[in-house]
């Protein structure tokens, strides 16, 4: 495998490159109007790169390498070839990219994965060089056909014309002539004066075909004679299959078997609906093994426990602030487990032969779920076929590939293919969730500002797992993500990482990742030190800001279309407030500001949400709005009433009832502010969600006096007279 192109970044994604699995074979179904099926046979005379097919008929493709989950990667990324190339939007195709780490890896993480934030950064040059080197070759085809400089050449609209002479050429007509010619190392790129598309918004190329219903997720796939079939797993994690009595479920009209396996039961029918209630016929006992017993109180007490350690030093700068210390404010921050919750229920529909296996499922990580698969059917690589679909929702959880080993273990049981379907309640109670974290934050403060800074992060390591490379000297780059770039000058710095895996409950990325904790914890923390000197939340953090200029700037734009400084609107009988969150990851600078209303008995109005983004170049503006007002949304709702608890080794939540997600009447009004900017381009998929959460719990701090160290949002810690 080549070694992918270094990008200057100190992110935890440094590291998460160089890693390749077995080939995979890819088809994609992707019926989204005039996107293309992907096929190996289709017309290429002309193919300059991994990217650019151009055929003898003008027909222009973009080998698609990034999936779609709701984030607009589809346009944004057919953007920058088309800006490169000189074509419009609606002349190209898009194909799935086919199963090739070295070409198709992203190149941040090395293998064909989507996620992190990562798309943009990842191929803003790679996307602009191969249109800017395939529109030089056709360039240099015509100025040859017509023995004139190239210089004197223009391109439009998928045209090469010579202005002086009046000629032009079709890209078509020049494919097979550009085809022997060799591709520029180093094309020059636009500018951005030049820019015809990028920065300007676009119509998403994938809002057509969801909006008539044609467009197809995993869950949609059909193949002949497919049956359906539902899953149940231990209640508590860890634990087994003790007996089964599938008498009554054999009886339910359509249900046509029961596969028992080691560690889960599933049951095949016609239809989901006998699947689903022969699952409610069978009676199961469960051998609990040895988790019978948590609690979330022996989880966060355990928690706790370990922030006591040490951990690894990950920065050491300058004077440290020590908890216990004299002089030293200290607080333990906390963030509870919680699941993803994504709007397409986890599916995976297997055809499994004695010497193929053919897969239909929605994946953010084509090649892992092809070795899962592998695996599981106890075949070679290349004997698995993957039909990766549109995802309704990823958030993290479909970087996982638990459930393609699941189907695919039952689909070796069932004659002809079987879609595998997780109800809501099997996927909220036996899920893979985010971690329980927990951050402490101490400062020593000097004329009221922090002359010391420690920051200890407590958490698993979900990195050692999903990609054990990147896991060295006991760091996990991603838990603490948030924790060495922010963005104030607090003198002596100092970071440490405690490893803590939560006895028995497992767990994965989730929307924001470490930025989860970390921002949420630092935020805070602005907000006591500022709150401890008598000064002003948005004053303070304007004086650890001035070598910062683009963290100042979003501050000061959000805080001025919030009106901060200026009276609340009137709430009788309510208590009102405004608070900050500032952030610096991603590689872009969020500032958002919150505007709550409290009830005498705590309960909380998130009345608006103004948020402030510089994320570099924006790619498609509104595209990038989208993001930001999505995960305002999904870091709300983990902000009012987002957590997973246990009780005796089960999972208290199992639906939208109990796991709350906001709903419309909730809604706060919603404004993002764009900065222009011609930096090169940051991530935007996950910054939304974890910008809210602080600038929410600072609000209440504001309004109410109680800082909240721990979310979700307790009404109870809020009420007048409430406990403390």
């Amino acid at each position: 495998m080549d070694t992918p192109p270094s990008l200057t970044t100190t992110s935890r994604r440094d590291l998460l490159r160089g890693l390749a699995y077995g080939g995979l074979l890819l088809a994609v179904d992707l019926p989204l109007g005039r996107l293309a099926v992907a096929r190996e046979d289709a017309p290429a005379l002309f193919a300059p790169d991994a990217f650019i097919r151009i055929a003898g008929d003008g027909a222009v493709t973009l080998i698609m390498p990034q999936v779609e989950m709701g984030q607009g990667i589809y346009t944004a990324l057919t953007m920058l070839i088309a800006e490169e190339l000189d074509l419009p939007l609606a002349a190209i195709r898009l194909e799935a990219a086919p199963p090739n780490d070295t070409l198709y890896g992203n190149p941040i993480f090395g293998i064909q994965a989507t996620g992190g934030s990562t798309s943009i950064r990842a191929y803003w040059i790679p996307m602009r060089k191969a249109g800017a080197a395939a529109r030089a070759m056709l360039v240099q085809a015509a100025a040859t056909a017509w023995k004139v400089d190239p210089g004197s050449c223009e391109t439009r609209d998928g045209v090469v014309l010579h202005p002086a002479s009046g000629r032009s050429l079709p890209y078509g007509g020049l494919a097979s002539a550009a085809a022997r010619l060799s591709p520029p190392a180093n094309p020059p790129l636009k500018k951005p004066e030049d820019f015809r598309l990028l920065g300007k918004t676009q119509t998403r190329l994938d809002i057509a075909a969801k909006g008539n219903g044609t467009a197809k997720y995993g869950i949609d796939a059909m193949p002949p004679g497919v049956k359906f079939a539902t899953l149940a797993g231990c209640p508590v994690p860890g634990g087994k299959v003790g007996t089964v009595d599938a008498a009554a479920a054999k009886a339910v009209p359509g249900v046509r078997q029961v596969v028992v396996l080691e560690d889960l039961v599933a049951v095949v029918g016609d239809h989901m609906w006998a699947a689903k209630k022969g699952l409610d016929a069978l009676f199961i006992t469960w051998d609990e093994g040895p988790n019978a017993n948590l609690s979330t109180e022996s989880l966060r007490t355990a928690m706790h426990e370990a922030a006591k350690q040490p951990g690894v030093a990950v920065k050491n700068e300058g004077a440290d602030a020590r908890p216990g210390d004299a002089g030293v404010i200290s607080v333990l921050y906390e963030l509870p487990f919680l699941a993803h919750a994504p709007m397409e229920p986890m599916n995976c529909t297997v055809h499994l032969r004695p010497d193929a296996c053919e897969i239909w499922t929605g994946t953010q990580v084509m090649t892992k779920a092809q070795a899962a698969a592998a695996q599981a059917a106890g075949l070679k690589p290349e004997q698995v076929t993957i039909h990766n679909h549109l995802l309704g929702g990823g958030f993290g959880r479909r970087l996982e590939v638990d459930m393609v080993d699941k189907a695919v273990r039952i689909a070796a049981h069932v004659d002809g293919p079987v879609k595998v379907v997780w109800t809501r309640e099997e996927d909220i109670q036996k899920a893979m969730y985010r971690p329980l974290y927990g951050c402490e934050l101490s400062a020593r403060l000097e004329n009221g500002k922090p002359v010391a800074w420690r920051h200890k992060m407590v958490g698993p390591s979900i990195i050692a797992r999903w990609l054990p490379p990147a896991f060295t000297n006991g760091i996990d780059i991603d838990a603490i993500d948030g924790a060495t770039e922010q963005p104030y000058a607090v003198g002596g710095f100092h970071v440490d990482y405690v490893r803590h895996e939560p006895q028995g409950v497992p767990t994965c990325f989730w929307r924001g990742v470490g930025p989860n904790a970390n921002v949420f914890a630092v935020e805070s923390f602005i907000d006591r030190l500022a709150h401890e000197t008598k000064a002003d939340p948005l004053e303070y953090r304007r004086a650890l800001l001035a070598a910062n200029p683009r963290a100042l700037q979003v501050l000061n734009k959000a805080a001025a279309h919030a009106g901060w400084g200026t009276p609340l609107p009137a709430a009788a009988g309510l208590r009102a407030g405004r608070g900050i969150s500032l952030q610096a990851v991603f590689g872009s600078f969020l500032c958002t500001i919150a505007d709550v209303a409290v009830q005498d008995d705590g309960r909380v109005r998130v009345r608006r949400l103004v948020t402030a983004v510089d994320c570099g170049m924006q790619v498609n503006p509104d595209g990038v709005i989208s993001q930001i007002q999505g995960g305002l949304v999904f870091g709300l709702s983990a902000a009012l009433y987002g957590q997973i608890t246990f009780d005796k080794g089960r999972v208290r939540q199992s639906n939208f009832h109990d796991y709350r997600v906001v709903r419309i009447d909730e809604m706060p009004v919603v404004e993002v502010h764009l900065v222009p900017s011609t930096e090169a381009p940051g991530g935007i998929g996950e910054p939304g969600t974890t910008t809210v959460q602080p600038a929410v719990a600072n609000a209440l701090y504001a309004a109410t006096g109680v800082q909240l160290t721990r979310m979700p949002i307790d009404p109870t810690r809020l009420a007048k007279g409430g406990r403390t």
